[in-house]
């Protein structure tokens, strides 16, 4: 398939071209999802919270079938609108949500995150809508999460697809020091536009940025900018300190189910990675070695590459990802 190479934007030029983002509520307030967003209330630790997802069905019966997607940790539901568009028009019901913490969820002060506690509200969200078994997408942070969720319920997983997921290395065991939530706090309380896309562009575009991307920093940095700033920013170091700590990595071995790996080789993120000494920030985030070790430890796994793309596939060239999802699908 013939790639469109996006529009090339250097790190120079986006210094110079400062953005202010739209400002949201703390729970995404005054920014527009693609599908109606509903909310699943529940009590977790203590406290009411409300986990907002999306559920689009296909028109007439469809073909059964459920697909869940997770986010990743800079990523909200609403980032997933192509491949909810593709899935449903090919037959499948789709649940997006957002994890508690993000996006258009509770915002908790005094939560305990762990993927296995988010695996257990997502599961909760499930049974609430009736669904028994899905198969379950997971991106960047989503793939942890993914991960995490097929170990705690296999039963409830058909398939596991992992897109670019983070936690295929283990930052702390390879030399990355630990960071306090209270540090990590400090540095998300500076997040911009601007910071998120210098981010984004150097780790998971391999320096490409195509104007489209920007709907998805301005999301993020909405809420950084809107009046909830400072639990938005909490939460968000909360959850960095949760995906550094608890690899899943030494447990993919465990995995009892189908599992697909989609890998785009031009991918470097490797949280962590600027606090690591420089020979050891030099070689994580290899994501082609990655992939391909994974794909090894995972029992029943089948791999998906892709060279010339980045972190997130289905942003970056929706049709070329789309059409592997949809042939690396197993049948029912």
């Amino acid at each position: 398939m013939i790639r469109i190479a996006p529009y090339l934007l250097s790190l120079a030029a986006l210094s110079a071209t400062s953005v202010s983002a739209s400002p949201y509520g703390g729970e995404l307030q005054g920014f527009d999802y693609p599908h109606p967003r509903q909310a699943h209330a529940f009590d977790s630790q203590g406290q009411a919270l409300s986990m907002a997802y999306m559920d689009v069905r296909p028109e007439g019966a469809g073909n059964g079938r459920t697909a869940v997607l997770l986010h990743g940790k800079n990523f909200c539901g609403p980032t997933w609108d192509d491949t909810i568009t593709v899935l449903v028009e090919a037959g499948w019901r789709v649940i997006a949500p957002d994890q508690i913490g993000f996006c258009g969820s509770t915002k908790p002060r005094g939560y305990q995150f762990s993927f296995a506690q988010l695996a257990a509200n997502t599961q909760g969200l499930l049974e609430a809508l009736g669904v028994e078994r899905a198969v379950l997408i997971g991106h960047s942070m989503g793939g942890m999460l993914a991960t995490r969720y097929a170990l705690q319920y296999p039963d409830a997983v058909e398939q596991l697809v992992l897109v670019n997921p983070i936690g295929l290395e283990d930052w702390q065991a390879e030399g990355v020091p630990y960071a306090s939530i209270d540090t990590m706090a400090e540095g998300e309380r500076k997040t911009t536009f601007d910071s998120i896309k210098a981010y984004q562009l150097k780790f998971y575009y391999d320096g490409q940025w195509a104007p489209r991307y920007d709907r998805w920093v301005d999301m993020l940095a909405g809420m950084y900018a809107g009046p909830d700033r400072e639990i938005v920013a909490w939460n968000q170091a909360q959850t960095s300190e949760m995906v550094f700590t608890q690899p899943v990595v030494h447990e993919f071995p465990a995995l009892r189910v189908p599992t697909l790996l989609m890998i785009g080789g031009k991918d470097r993120t490797a949280p962590g990675a600027n606090r690591a000494p420089e020979v050891v920030a030099a070689r994580l985030g290899d994501y082609p070695a990655l992939g391909r070790k994974a794909a090894e430890s995972i029992p029943d796994a089948q791999l998906i590459e892709f060279p010339a793309l980045g972190h997130s596939p289905q942003v970056e060239a929706p049709d070329e990802f789309h059409a592997a999802l949809l042939r690396g699908l197993v049948p029912r």
